[in-house]
């Protein structure tokens, strides 16, 4: 039965709209419904917001600093109002489902690595670069702390890169594999990322880390055939840590870090690296384990053999996406994140930085 117009309001991108639907009712049940909504698509429309805007708010959710300044950004440029808390609202549900999307993806992959084409008929490398960021949350776990540590992979291959006039490199298509979670669940992720780089594809492949042991399980679980180098300015950094442990003077310090690096840099000459270091025990906070440290990476640090090969020895890429997925949106002064939020953001950014916004249109379809 019908029983009278309802008006709605509908903010599309060109403004609000009002219009009147009838309003269609059972006596017996008491169900009623606006079978009109369906006709003109806004049935179950969330926030009484058509897709598209939808789709600004969630990117400008990630973009911008804060979700304050998305609803800034989205009244200037479009001269609509959403507020603040509905852009949270939009971001984590487009950014959960993206999450749920590309998790799916990589639990078939992982339960069918072996499938994974192995042709190798491509000449070129696949680079692979995990790291890790921690994140606050409101969260404490049994220590009593609110930090969790958000693992972030990128994945490329030589043909995703152009070469500058300088002899650097510009990396031009990337794929980004964020999670909040174990090493275990992780490694999914980052073969998800490596196929879509084209895995299973190229002659090579390379993983670039800084010797995190959960980053050498990885590989050795999910990459056995790549060719694994532990990150040179790691090491670099490593080796003056410890050589300002041994001396206080400066001039002593570069002499002798220099010395020990030219060792392994330039001649691969780890055992007369390792004479220059002495044994120690009982190490302060910060300083590594260098003797350790080194030996664990021995296979990994053989740079003028994987220079001569043409490959990358420095993670610079993903210290640099960890800054702009991570750090310039979730680690700004005060921010504190429910883990699903913080993963739901930072599935948005990683697609927005590896051109895939068309995963969240998908998503939000």
């Amino acid at each position: 039965m019908w029983d009278t117009c309802r008006k709605i309001t509908i903010t599309t991108m060109h403004g609000d709209i009002t219009y009147g639907r009838p309003y269609w009712y059972c006596r017996d049940c008491g169900h009623g419904e606006f079978p009109d909504d369906a006709v003109y698509g806004i049935d179950g429309l969330g926030h009484r917001l058509t897709r598209a805007v939808k789709l600004e708010a969630a990117y400008f959710a990630q973009n911008q600093m804060s979700f304050d300044r998305a609803e800034e950004v989205i009244k200037r440029v479009y001269k609509i109002e959403v507020n603040r808390e509905t852009i949270r609202e939009i971001a984590e549900d487009a950014g959960t489902k993206v999450f749920e999307n590309d998790s799916a993806q990589a639990q078939a992959l992982l339960a069918g690595i072996q499938n994974i084409e192995a042709d190798k008929k491509v000449t070129g490398t696949v680079y692979i670069m995990p790291d890790g960021a921690a994140v606050n949350t409101r969260v404490e776990d049994e220590n009593g702390s609110t930090w969790r540590e958000n693992k972030t992979a990128i994945a490329f291959s030589s043909k995703d890169m152009i070469k500058r006039k300088d002899g650097g490199h510009i990396i031009v298509r990337k794929e980004i594999a964020p999670l909040i979670g174990t090493s275990e669940e992780f490694k999914k992720h980052a073969l998800r990322a490596a196929v879509a780089a084209g895995y299973g594809k190229f002659t090579d492949t390379v993983v670039i880390a800084d010797g995190a042991a959960w980053i050498r399980n990885m590989c050795d679980d999910i990459f056995p055939d790549a060719v694994q180098i532990l990150d040179l300015f790691h090491l670099k950094e490593n080796i003056y840590t410890f050589s300002k442990y041994l001396s206080k003077d400066n001039a002593q310090v570069v002499r002798w870090a220099e010395n020990v690096i030219d060792k392994i840099e330039t001649h691969y000459a780890v055992d007369e690296a390792l004479d220059c270091i002495p044994v120690t025990e009982n190490l302060p906070d910060g300083v590594p384990n260098l003797r350790t440290y080194i030996e664990n990476n021995r296979t990994r640090i053989n740079y003028p053999l994987f220079r001569e090969r043409g490959y990358f020895v420095g993670s610079g890429a993903i210290e640099s996406t960890n800054k702009t997925v991570v750090q310039q949106r979730l680690k700004r002064a005060g921010m504190r994140w429910s883990v699903g939020g913080a993963q739901a953001l930072l599935s948005l950014r990683a697609k927005d930085e590896s051109k895939k916004w068309y995963d969240v249109e998908k998503a939000l379809a």
